[in-house]
């Protein structure tokens, strides 16, 4: 990447977590995590494919709009078969893991050696998958990408030799946790050993639960700072401690038990890759739709169907025709948005969105951050499923969000 593009990724970037001037507490703190996210955030994403799936109800016909992330979940919509899937994020790292995994569907041998590289993460023989199979059919942006060196010295594609969910700012947020866990005598991979959600519950009400009454821990997650490693920048912060009655500290706890025992282990990878820092072992695993066996050959069919472009999804749509898009994922990034943001984003939703066309998001608090904040000219153009939202939002395994929300253009809402 030149020096222009990185500034101009910058400049992006600033333009959507940056609110306050630079000589703010507040102003400080964005610009540090604006910094933060210009490299790898999301190794794994963080919402489940099959609520988002089942939500949209896609169909062959349809284009999809949605933000990358990690693009496990832009590689698990394949699944469903839609006709075009159109990913943006503002990081450029995240463009680059899309851009390989898709790379990697279409030209690695079989099954085999995609569960390697993508499930496994780990093998050293992923590397020679890499220079072999994929990098020759990479774009030379995304080839410099993973080709360069990291301050240790190897090629940035060696994560997946060494435990590539380990790595980005996710990752290694889950690592610090796991050391903070065993200070307090306890190793979260013994939750993995739970063999029922009752027994999954006890653990967490043992084990897990005094740490977040302990004088440090608290003192830890009162700095905004220190959830950067979930990707909460600090306009979400607030959205998230105010969530519950007993501010940061509560949400937290909320949200880990309910990923601790909300769901059994063995239907929820989400949780093995939070206490086990990987995806569950065997043939009878929970994986992403994407890494079972089953979906691979539609995943490879389906994969010259997806752009992963390096832009806002506000900017793409602007540039889109009008009633183009059935389908819109934003994931929790409105959680960081002005109102005049908000509104410039759902003005360009609502130009672009086609006849019945479906929105999904998740916020860090309960509430859809829409309703005072989005025109009501703009608003009374969708048909809000609210009991519907809160049914799927109850199944959602990731269980890190306060609301999910789905919206339906009223030309065609049931």
């Amino acid at each position: 990447m030149t020096m222009i593009e990185a500034t101009a990724v910058g400049a992006r970037i600033d333009g959507a977590v940056v609110r306050n001037t630079a000589l703010s507490s507040t102003g400080i703190l964005e610009r540090v995590f604006s910094a933060a996210f210009r490299g790898l955030v999301y190794p794994q994403i963080w919402e489940d494919p099959l609520i988002d799936m089942e939500a949209l109800e896609l169909k062959s016909t349809d284009t999809l709009v949605t933000i990358a992330s990690g693009s496990c979940n832009v590689m698990s919509y394949l699944t469903a078969s839609p006709a075009e899937i159109i990913a943006v994020d503002l990081s450029p790292a995240h463009v680059a893991l899309g851009k390989l995994k898709l790379a990697a569907a279409t030209h690695l041998p079989g099954h085999t050696a995609f569960s390697n590289m993508f499930r496994h993460a780990n093998l050293k023989t992923n590397l020679a998958l890499y220079d072999r199979h994929i990098r020759p059919h990479l774009d030379d942006e995304t080839r410099r990408y993973w080709d360069g060196r990291e301050i240790n010295g190897r090629r940035r594609v060696s994560r997946f030799t060494r435990g590539f969910y380990t790595t980005g700012l996710l990752g290694r947020f889950i690592s610090v946790a796991h050391v903070l866990g065993k200070l307090y005598g306890v190793d979260p991979r013994e939750l993995l050993r739970m063999d029922s959600v009752e027994k999954q519950r006890e653990f967490f009400n043992t084990r897990i639960a005094p740490v977040f009454d302990s004088r440090s821990f608290k003192a830890l997650t009162s700095l905004r700072a220190s959830l950067f490693g979930l990707g909460i920048p600090p306009a979400q912060y607030e959205a998230l401690a105010g969530d519950s009655t007993d501010g940061m500290i509560g949400a937290l706890r909320i949200r880990t038990e309910r990923l601790a025992c909300g769901f059994p282990l063995k239907d929820n990878y989400f949780a093995w890759q939070a206490f086990g820092r990987g995806y569950q072992p065997g043939e009878a695993a929970s994986l992403p739709p994407y890494l079972e066996a089953r979906h691979f050959e539609t995943v490879r069919r389906n994969a010259g169907r997806v752009s992963v472009v390096n832009e806002s999804i506000t900017t793409l749509l602007a540039a889109r025709p009008a009633a183009s898009v059935d389908a819109f994922v934003l994931l929790d990034a409105q959680d960081w948005m002005t109102d005049a943001q908000l509104s410039e984003l759902w003005a360009e939703i609502t130009r672009t969105a086609a006849p019945g066309a479906r929105v999904i998001y998740r916020t860090a608090a309960a509430p859809s951050p829409l309703p005072g904040h989005v025109p009501d000219g703009i608003l009374d153009k969708w048909n809000y499923q609210a009991e519907r939202s809160l049914e799927l939002g109850a199944r959602d395994r990731s269980a890190i969000y306060g609301g999910f929300h789905l919206h339906v253009k009223r030309d065609q809402a049931a």
